[in-house]
């Protein structure tokens, strides 16, 4: 069983313009999604048949591209990358029903890895996923005035050994661009009290969804260290 969604062909650029066109604060929308990938994901694990609509995953993942806003010039080319990783993706979702069958393909093809192929793309997808709750943990974990730190250290920890020196070094010295923990508070529309109930459910409800992911690959032999 698939969990069923109207196809809407909703891109991550079109996630980021219905999350400001919004009155709901997006970090309220991102949870939501995710906490029901994760009720779909628990619920099929408990009938042994994990199958994870694509264009669902998509819908929800697109959403998550206005955090990457939120954070500014630091986070500029993670946004980049996610943005255009996601859509590509969305427009798989027109050919693969699930996650299992577009790495299906890319695997008899022996293109998982090749740059472009929607299975790297779906691996960098996590990554974006994974990035955003690091950086909620490392946020609970301070109460700093400045999300230097925090950013610095979720990114070290989930995409800076996939990224060339030179990337790296763009974002280092992007960090010193971050908004304050207030101003990110603010650009979210949150308070304090409000962001640290979401962020700890974000982080509950993405870790089931980047776990299964990780499944994916691990199930057919394909290593993470890419």
């Amino acid at each position: 069983m698939i969990l069923g969604v109207k196809r809407s062909g909703i891109g991550a650029m079109d996630g980021m313009a219905m999350a400001e066109s919004t009155s709901t604060p997006p970090l309220t929308s991102i949870v939501e999604a995710f906490e029901e990938l994760g009720k779909f994901l628990q619920s099929q694990q408990q009938q042994q048949q994990q199958r994870l609509s694509l264009d669902t995953f998509c819908q929800a993942s697109s959403l998550v591209s206005i955090l990457f806003s939120c954070l500014g010039l630091a986070f500029k080319f993670a946004e980049m990358e996610y943005v255009s990783k996601v859509d590509d993706l969305v427009e798989a979702s027109k050919t693969y029903d699930t996650l299992d069958s577009l790495i299906d393909f890319d695997v008899a093809n022996d293109t998982v890895k090749t740059p472009g192929s929607h299975s790297r793309n779906l691996r960098r997808v996590r990554q974006g996923l994974d990035l955003i709750r690091a950086l909620f943990e490392q946020f609970l974990s301070t109460d700093d005035f400045s999300l230097r730190e925090a950013a610095s250290t979720a990114y070290a920890q989930v995409c800076a050994p996939y990224h060339s020196w030179t990337i790296r070094t763009a974002v280092a010295a992007g960090m010193y661009a971050l908004p304050s923990r207030d101003q990110l508070l603010v650009n979210l529309e949150e308070t304090h009290q409000s962001a640290e109930k979401k962020m700890k459910r974000y982080i509950r409800a993405s870790r089931p969804v980047i776990e299964y992911i990780d499944k994916l690959y691990l199930s057919r032999s394909i290593t993470l260290d890419w």
